[in-house]
């Protein structure tokens, strides 16, 4: 995300994933989608940098997949723009994880 690589993205999305926003609760739903909402984002005149800090990560014992709870940050020119926390749910397939659903609350 820092090197603005909306393509870079796309691999590590389940081809239906989900994406709820933090602040209007918008649903992003499915891989070309949320690449196009970053390849948007990547070309304003001020992009926001968002940086996700996992707080805790589990990989269920009965399943291939893990739920992923942690902080996240919008910053634009220097300046925070907003935060939050996000919950990340990743499934593996074969030998890679990818996240099927994330959901940002934004709370600053």
């Amino acid at each position: 995300m820092a090197q603005r690589d909306a393509g870079a993205i796309g691999p590590l999305l389940a081809p239906d994933v989900v994406m709820v926003t933090g602040s209007d609760s918008a649903v992003i739903a499915g891989r070309k989608a949320q690449v196009r909402v970053w390849q948007s984002e990547f070309a304003s005149a001020t992009p926001t940098t968002y940086t996700r800090t996992p707080a805790t990560i589990q990989v269920s014992p009965v399943e291939p997949i893990a739920v992923e709870h942690g902080a996240w940050i919008g910053v634009t020119d220097a300046t925070a723009i907003a935060s939050g926390d996000y919950t990340a749910k990743w499934r593996k397939i074969g030998v890679e994880w990818v996240i099927e659903a994330e959901i940002y609350i934004t709370l600053a």
